[in-house]
């Protein structure tokens, strides 16, 4: 897994702030710690007072942070001078849920406010640049008209294109769908993900709008001013959906309740249920895209070879099972000069289809000398094993789906002790979590009862 070299855009740690004075000061952060890439989109979720705002402001350079380090382009923020708070927010181009658009001027004047700033063009340059940038996010056809002649939509677009016609580091945007239409939200945030690509622009935006979760690298969850796991939030919302409706199924049958409902009623009713299952739907849609289902393959790639380091092994490696197909390919392993391992072994042969076979931990001194070892993978890799260790991973129902194989101990050449063996099943579960998860969305098994990642016969 490669990792980036250039500094990150965003620093925030442990990053507290207060509201009020004395008696009526209230905490409305606590402890933010979080790191921005540069070229990121975040999105922060959270509900309204949980501080979204705020931070964003303190990343923007628009409040004086109180406590903790925010660091912004290299530059820390926490008793900074005016200087250099003018110099971060030349740097960074602000969206708000209002357009904020000054109703005296053109579409292309107002875009034009934002490049006042920066010296060294002709007003005729500086027109240009406006209309190019208006033309960018699809409005050509209106780069004279006032914001009065434009619909949200396209107010709003104005002021993305005013936000990003000075070519700035950082997209500062704070709510900005919530005035508008399905298909309109949708626009902007297309249009403000294609165009920070381009420029390689970081991107944080603070949104109640589900439906463009899509468009982030990663999701900030902000609760009571606490930043926490957006999957422990989804968790926390679906039990808390699920507990309503059996409370009001509790409180009288839902059929009745339907039957006697007005028309209108009910086609509000339906047309609510219905928008929040998409947005329930669109969260769980984004673990099933390429991105998410990369970004494990990475991790799992990583971690797997991480561990083997830990415990001093020259080779760790990862089997997935077929029990359809009886055999056991290998996912995970390190390249040989460069190049791929692609080794499929029949699942009746060797100590990783007798692991996978039995669900039992293998820990063998000599391999040569163990009668489960099958030499062929030596023989297609010019490798020569001499000491495994060897573990099962379990799906969420306990069958073996998947093992994990450690060779030859670094040190002096001895097998692995107890204490690795120990250490490697424990490594192993967490991996297990990510790869199942892996392995169920490559194969659309993604929110299904009962995973098909494996038939196989009991374990012991």
């Amino acid at each position: 897994m490669t990792l980036p070299t250039q500094s990150p855009a965003i620093v925030l740690d442990k990053v507290s702030h207060f509201y009020g004075q004395g008696a009526l000061r209230k905490q409305i952060l606590f402890d933010i710690c979080a790191e921005i890439r540069t070229g990121e989109i975040i999105i922060v979720t959270g509900p309204s007072g949980s501080g979204k705002t705020t931070a964003l402001t303190l990343v923007g350079a628009l409040r004086s942070a109180q406590e903790g380090s925010v660091r912004v382009l290299d530059q820390e923020l926490h008793g900074a001078g005016a200087k250099t708070l003018e110099r971060i927010r030349k740097s960074i181009g602000y969206i708000f849920q209002s357009h904020n658009l000054l109703d005296a001027l053109t579409a292309s004047q107002n875009v034009q406010m934002s490049l006042l700033l920066h010296e060294g063009s002709s007003r005729r340059k500086l027109r240009q640049r406006a209309i190019e940038m208006l033309e960018a996010v699809g409005l050509a056809e209106h780069v004279d008209r006032y914001p009065d002649q434009l619909s949200g939509g396209q107010r709003q677009r104005v002021a993305i294109a005013r936000a990003l016609v000075s070519h700035p580091r950082i997209i500062l945007a704070d709510e900005p769908t919530a005035s508008l239409d399905k298909q309109s939200g949708r626009d902007v945030v297309d249009r403000m993900q294609e165009l920070a690509r381009q420029q390689g622009v970081t991107v944080l935006l603070v949104t109640h709008d589900n439906r463009i979760l899509d468009i982030a690298d990663r999701i900030f969850h902000l609760e009571d001013g606490r930043l926490v796991s957006f999957t422990n939030a989804v968790i926390s919302n679906t039990r808390h959906m699920m507990s309503m409706l059996a409370q009001n199924q509790r409180k009288g049958d839902l059929v009745n309740q339907v039957r006697d409902m007005p028309a209108a009623q009910f086609t509000e009713l339906l047309q609510h249920v219905t928008q929040e299952a998409e947005e329930f739907l669109k969260v769980i849609e984004m673990s099933e895209n390429d991105a998410f289902q990369s970004m494990l393959e990475q991790f799992l790639e990583a971690f797997t070879l991480k561990i083997g380091q830990i415990l001093d092994a020259d080779r760790s490696s990862v089997f997935l099972v077929d029990h359809e197909k009886e055999q056991l390919s290998l996912k995970i392993a390190e390249e040989q000069d460069g190049k791929p391992v692609d080794i499929r072994i029949p699942i009746q042969t060797g100590i990783a289809g007798y692991v996978a076979r039995t669900g039992q931990t293998l820990n063998i001194p000599d391999a040569y000398k163990e009668p489960h070892f099958n030499p062929d993978a030596d023989k297609q890799t010019g490798y020569r094993t001499r000491s495994v260790l060897c573990v099962p991973i379990k799906n969420h129902e306990g069958h073996v789906f998947a093992v994990a194989q450690l060779l030859n101990k670094k040190a002096d050449g001895r097998p692995f002790p107890l204490e690795d063996e120990e250490r490697f099943r424990e490594f192993m579960k967490p991996i297990g979590v990510i790869l199942e998860s892996w392995w169920r969305m490559s194969r659309g098994e993604v929110g299904e009862p009962q995973p098909s990642v494996s038939r196989p016969q009991a374990t012991p």
